[in-house]
């Protein structure tokens, strides 16, 4: 047995930062979500989302799931978002200023352009979560991506590509979790 398969796996955490509209949650917010979750719940890794705006009435993870189920058809009716929120692996934050939860692991930008000394590849990045590194993949939800400020916040970059073709956002987001969670596997 190696060092390596000696200790506990690092935990991946989704996180979408909503970067779209911050006063109305809308179709393309419910469509990311209910995507999100069943990528998470299908690679076991857990959803963060910043930045949303709520429904009204609407205050925790859980009540945004059930809400979900009613309006979309996506992740079979959010199934697996409300799942994941029943068992306390999805969670609401406010938009990030000047850190992300350090419970969340370390933040990693997913990104087409990568910051020069930023760049991990999918090997390095599998063996921190190999080794017992959290990391926190953040997404950005919009046509623009992260922005420059949230970028900063995150201590390295991802290219799932490695060669900088950028993906919509949930393309993105099954890549990146698929990618890393079989690389993470291996041994």
């Amino acid at each position: 047995m190696t060092r390596l398969d000696s200790e506990r796996p690092g935990r991946i955490t989704l996180g979408l930062l909503n970067t779209y509209d911050r006063r109305v949650l809308r179709e393309p917010h419910r469509r990311a979500i209910a995507r999100a979750g069943a990528v998470a719940s299908a690679f076991d890794c857990n959803l963060a989302l910043f930045g949303f705006p709520l429904p009204q009435g609407v205050r925790t993870a859980e009540e945004l799931a059930l809400w979900s189920s009613e309006k979309t058809t996506i992740g079979q009716n959010a199934a697996y978002f409300v799942k994941l929120a029943k068992a306390g692996r999805a969670s609401l934050f406010p938009e990030p200023e000047g850190v992300f939860p350090a419970h969340l692991g370390t933040p990693v930008a997913t990104t087409s352009k990568p910051r020069l000394g930023k760049a991990l590849d999918v090997e390095g990045l599998a063996r921190r979560v190999r080794g017992g590194q959290s990391v926190l993949l953040v997404f950005g939800l919009g046509p623009h991506g992260l922005p420059t400020e949230v970028r900063r916040l995150c201590e390295a970059d991802f290219d799932v590509t490695e060669g900088g073709f950028s993906l919509e956002t949930a393309t993105a987001i099954g890549a990146v979790t698929a990618v890393l969670w079989y690389a993470a596997k291996k041994r």
